[in-house]
Parts: structure tokens; sequence; C-alpha cells
């Protein structure tokens, strides 16, 4: 029975722990670089595999701009769920765009020995199709 308390007591803790140390603030982080145009700090937070893909924050940061516009000139940042899927991290995250419209994205995030770092973005819903 004291097994199942400390359990669900280090459960419950552990919530609040991963929000204020987990992936979230270099996220946050990622953003707020994009805003400034600072596309060494923007790439530093990715993992180690996406600037080895990439090489430079130029080509990065040009990346994003082509294929992810709504991060590379972000408007409000949500933070969503965090989820483990099939052996991932996923941060589920609300981006509104400068016409002020939501898009959902789904970052792939790792814990390296540097500290959480962005492995990968999906995209995955628009706003809303007015009928």
């Amino acid at each position: 029975m004291r097994a199942i308390i400390f359990s669900v007591i280090t459960a419950l803790m552990a919530g609040p722990l991963l929000a204020q140390s987990g992936p979230g603030p270099v996220i946050r982080q990622q953003f707020d670089a994009f805003r400034a145009d600072d596309l060494p700090r923007a790439f530093s937070h990715a993992s180690p595999m996406i600037q080895g893909y990439f090489r430079t924050p130029e080509i990065f940061g040009d990346m994003v701009a082509r294929g992810y516009p709504q991060i590379r000139n972000p408007g409000e940042v949500t933070l969503q769920d965090l989820r483990e899927e099939a052996g991932r991290l996923i941060q589920r995250v609300t981006v509104f765009d400068a016409n002020g419209l939501p898009h959902l994205f789904d970052y792939e995030v790792i814990e390296t020995e540097n500290g959480w770092k962005i492995n990968g973005v999906r995209y995955v819903a628009g706003p809303p199709m007015a009928v």
C-alpha cells in the first residue's frame, strides 16, 4: 500500500517539475530567437542531428522560413500537451500566424547532455475552414 501511495505522489509531483525543467523552455527560447531574427541562437536549440543535417544557422533559418513560416515569424505561442508516442517525446504547440490564425505543430524533443533540444517539427493542422 505504501508503495502505491509513494508512486501516486511521485507521479503528481513530476508533472509540475517537467513543466519547469522539461522541453517547454527550449521551445519558447527558439521562438524568442526567431522573433529576434537571431538564427544562431534558434539553431542552438536544434538537436545534434538537425544541426548536422542543416550545417549552418542560415540554411536552417531558410528551411524554416520556406517550410514553416508560422514558426519563423510567430505570433502568440501556446504549449499544449506533452506526450510519449512510440518512444518519442512530443510537445504539441499552437502557433498563431501573422493573421492571428492558429496552427498546430508537434515538436519532437530529446534530452541531451547539453539539455533539451528540438529534434523535429511536424505540421498537424491549420485553421478551420470557413463554410
